[in-house]
């Protein structure tokens, strides 16, 4: 397979978890995703920023957010987040401190 077409594959893969995850699926919740899955929405918008930025180009983490969430971010969790329990909070925190803050 040359360079383009994977290229090309990745990113309609992509496009169909975006679509999964953001109009099949709004109703999972990105504290389930983050803690079962070390990752969530908001870690794709901050890797889709930090693409932009690899190629030089300018994005703030709220455009990141917003063109994955295809609207503003508060917007989104107002619509479709609902409140956590302690134990879920708990469970991200570790999540959260195991996949995305850097422990170097």
């Amino acid at each position: 397979m040359d360079d383009q077409t994977r290229i090309e594959l990745e990113a309609a893969a992509f496009r169909r978890l975006r679509q999964h995850l953001m109009e099949d699926r709004p109703d999972v919740q990105n504290i389930d995703l983050m803690n079962l899955a070390g990752f969530c929405r908001n870690c794709l918008s901050r890797w889709y920023e930090e693409a932009a930025t690899e190629r030089g180009l300018e994005m703030s983490k709220s455009e990141a957010r917003e063109i994955f969430y295809g609207m503003p971010y508060d917007d989104w969790r107002a619509q479709n987040q609902t409140e956590a329990s302690p134990d879920k909070q708990a469970a991200f925190e570790k999540a959260f401190t195991e996949n995305v803050t850097d422990n170097t």
